[in-house]
């Protein structure tokens, strides 16, 4: 065995999104799975592809790369690049865009690769992250893009709460849609898609404040079985479809609050520390580069997460009714921060169940 390792249930992940798509069609929309959580591996991504997702969607071209042999469409999710427009012609089918400068280079690579490139507009509605903030621009951007060769206007998107933290709601997504109306209305067309968010909109479906929306791009609902507004389990979804299995290397009987003047860690910061007395502790041959210790769960609930360094996770096993040794294996299930940092680490096996 290879440790630390990460299990990856399938089946698991396949009937979270079979739950999470059939909860949408109800509403009349489409998922997009997104794949950036999992780095577009390969297995996850058919299985949620299994599970019913219309697109695929990633945050960076090196993973829409790896979906090429996929034949759903491909949504580019992070605003391109002016420097990867070819790139982004060539292997993703639609982009998320809100800039005219970065359109225009995708219309003149569009062109040169005999493609037509679908665009999804986006609209800021208050998260402050992409997208064009005032309604006046919208129409003046849509003003220079219509006559754009090789691109083709699908939709208008918005992201809300992975920035400034902003809940979607009936009023936000009411203003998304009825852009999309008058959009429709001025220019005479009728848009393929209007994409209403996040997994943080998941906590709207079966109410009317998703009305007019047909598209959702969801990935911590599928792996995680969790909306993301209010952290909140999805009902009919598992949550430890990723297990963490980790290797004690250090296992001692130590005081709980270190000795000697406090300074700051090695990331910079000043911690604070608890005083539980003299317990016994473990420390596991993973760390900070492969996770986020704020964001994994003990299967076993009596031990306590300390925290972590770069390379090495410390807990409390004193309450715990297993006597763990060095050697043992301790197992985590994990949230989305974790589940992003253990696939991206080449320093965690991964095992496909």
């Amino acid at each position: 065995m290879t440790y630390p390792r990460l299990i990856i249930d399938t089946k698991k992940i396949k009937h979270n999104t079979e739950t999470l798509v059939n909860l949408a069609a109800k509403n009349g929309i489409e998922v997009a799975g997104v794949t950036k959580v999992f780095c577009a591996n390969k297995d996850i991504t058919k299985a949620i592809i299994d599970g019913g997702v219309k697109y695929l969607a990633d945050s960076r071209i090196e993973n829409i790369i790896k979906l090429k042999e996929f034949d759903l469409p491909k949504i580019l999710l992070r605003l391109p690049m002016l420097s990867q427009a070819d790139e982004v012609v060539e292997y993703a089918d639609i982009s998320l865009n809100s800039e005219v400068k970065v359109l225009e280079a995708i219309s003149k690579s569009a062109i040169k690769q005999g493609k037509i490139h679908g665009v999804i507009l986006m609209v800021d509605l208050g998260d402050l992250r992409e997208g064009i903030y005032c309604g006046e621009e919208i129409f003046s951007t849509i003003d220079k893009i219509k006559d754009l060769k090789g691109i083709e206007l699908l939709g208008i998107g918005t992201n809300l709460t992975c920035y400034g933290g902003v809940i979607p709601d009936e009023n936000n997504i009411g203003r998304l849609v009825n852009i999309g109306k008058e959009i429709e209305r001025r220019y005479g067309i009728k848009l393929q898609i209007i994409s209403g968010g996040n997994s943080s909109s998941v906590y709207l479906l079966g109410s009317k404040a998703l009305n007019g929306v047909n598209n959702l791009r969801l990935g911590e609902s599928l792996v995680c079985g969790t909306e993301t507004a209010y952290g909140k389990r999805i009902d009919n979804t598992y949550n430890d479809a990723f297990i963490l299995e980790a290797e004690i290397i250090e296992a001692k009987t130590k005081p709980s609050v270190p000795t000697g003047k406090i300074g700051m860690d090695a990331f910079g910061n000043t911690p604070s520390y608890v005083d539980r007395g003299i317990r016994e502790r473990a420390i596991c041959a993973v760390g900070k580069q492969d996770l986020d210790d704020t964001s994994i769960i003990p299967l076993d609930e009596k031990i306590i997460i300390l925290g972590a360094s770069s390379d090495h996770l410390i807990v409390d096993v004193t309450d715990s009714e297993t006597n763990y040794q060095t050697g043992d294996i301790i197992k985590f299930k994990l949230k989305y921060g974790s589940i992003l940092k253990t696939m991206t680490s080449a320093y965690v096996d991964k095992k496909i169940i």
